[in-house]
């Protein structure tokens, strides 16, 4: 059986990304639900009714755990899914715990979806963490549109962050969340941006290092398998799923670049 890989639409991709390389052996299927992205922006009965029709498709394909891959949707519908779903179901939050840890003294910068930023859950795990008073939002919808057009070219994203972030002194933080899995295409922008010494931090390797955890535990992976990934599109199978796998050889390449700064 496999593994399913669930977002409003690409961000997710980043997610699967980290999943091909720690659990190779493994197959997937991918949802996106682009005949709505971006969820961010809707009301919470939307997206709950999006969640759970995509699931339905994926439970009725057969899958032995479930990533949900998108910030929004698991703030919104993933206790309600565990609820309805006896396989396992990891969700993505914004990483302000790991935030926190390293942190003693800068403020922490959390971007995300308007409607992450709102929800509960959100509000809860900062407050949670006694660290209300270091941490600061920002919502960025944008980045979720640009991300589903594929544009990256720096000169069209770097005008737009500055822009958002001007109102912000930059030196002043010591962690930057990207609680939104489109905002992951972008890291580099934010590098960019922020001073050297700022780290950029997303949910994706804990997420994934949980996943490998709880496939063991249940005795429930797969050392066979050969990465294959089954895209669907809100519903639809997609046989000719070339935009997808663009977006996977984009991260390998901008992770190469990255590899290589750093070197």
């Amino acid at each position: 059986m496999r593994i399913g890989f669930f977002d409003s639409g690409v961000g997710g991709i980043s997610v699967l990304h980290e999943a091909l390389k720690q659990l190779p052996g493994e197959n997937y299927i991918y949802y996106a639900d682009s005949d709505h992205v971006p969820y961010g922006t809707k009301s919470k009965e939307e997206v709950k009714q999006f969640v759970f029709k995509a699931v339905e498709i994926m439970a009725e394909e057969g899958i032995k755990a479930l990533v949900v891959a998108c910030n929004t949707a698991t703030s919104i519908a993933i206790n309600d899914l565990r609820q309805q779903y006896r396989f396992p179901i990891l969700g993505m939050e914004p990483a302000v715990k790991p935030a926190v840890e390293k942190n003693c003294s800068k403020r922490i910068l959390v971007t995300a979806t308007p409607l992450t930023l709102r929800e509960e859950k959100y509000q809860n795990l900062v407050s949670r963490l006694g660290h209300a008073y270091l941490v600061d939002g920002i919502a960025l919808p944008e980045l979720v549109e640009y991300a589903e057009k594929f544009i990256f070219d720096p000169k069209e994203i770097r005008p737009y962050l500055q822009t958002k972030l001007s109102g912000y002194d930059l030196t002043q933080y010591g962690t930057v969340v990207l609680g939104c899995t489109h905002f992951q295409f972008y890291r580099d922008g934010f590098t960019e941006l922020f001073p050297k010494d700022t780290d950029i931090i997303d949910g994706s390797t804990g997420t994934i290092n949980y996943l490998r955890k709880t496939l063991a535990e249940r005795k429930m992976a797969n050392q066979e398998g050969q990465g294959q990934i089954c895209f669907y599109s809100s519903g639809k199978k997609i046989d000719q799923d070339q935009r997808y796998r663009d977006y996977l050889r984009y991260l390998d390449a901008s992770m190469s670049i990255s590899e290589l700064n750093m070197q």
